[in-house]
């Protein structure tokens, strides 16, 4: 997937910038201590992200920053402890799952000076499935129905249909696309 490259100084964080972040920490603590059945957990995965989907519900234990870049489709399953470093944005598609401490970092920091972030959108396409504990980095594109082994780490764009796994994540074989509902 190509997509474009943003940088992000962090010595320019604005007043507004720190109140967002504020505000997102209070949420995903908030978010931990809420019963997960709740109305109000419902609201707080609402304020959140920027969008979310009907029938997505996201475990407790939501780690990250700037979930305001963080898009969820219909019926998107992620289960306890997700990490999601979304200064790049994270479009997560319709009928997703993602096991338990799964990550993802649209975000990076540059080698020569760690005050900059070099950012880049993750796409997570409908019906894939991430393993747990996968770690998808800045700028990958997870193909439609594609697996994501437990424990890989995903440095390059996945292919539809693919099933992937190792560090760094390798295709192993494709999936039979006729055997999908789309």
């Amino acid at each position: 997937m190509e997509c474009e490259e943003t940088i992000k100084d962090m010595r320019t964080t604005t007043d507004e910038e720190r109140a967002v972040t504020r505000r997102n920490n209070q949420l995903m603590y908030e978010m931990d201590h809420t019963d997960p059945q709740s109305s109000r957990y419902q609201e707080i995965l609402h304020e959140l992200f920027a969008e979310i989907g009907e029938g997505s519900f996201v475990a407790p234990g939501l780690h990250g920053a700037a979930m305001g870049s963080v898009k969820i489709g219909k019926h998107v399953f992620i289960n306890n402890n997700p990490l999601m470093m979304a200064r790049g944005g994270i479009t997560i598609e319709d009928d997703v799952q993602m096991a338990a401490d799964c990550s993802l970092l649209s975000n990076n920091h540059d080698p020569y000076d760690r005050q900059l972030l070099v950012c880049k959108l993750i796409l997570v396409k409908k019906g894939a499935w991430i393993g747990a504990r996968a770690i998808i980095l800045p700028g990958v594109c997870v193909g439609k129905h594609a697996i994501v082994g437990a424990g890989s780490v995903v440095t390059k764009d996945v292919p539809d249909y693919g099933v992937v796994v190792g560090n760094p994540a390798r295709l192993i074989r494709t999936l039979d696309a006729s055997k999908f509902e789309d």
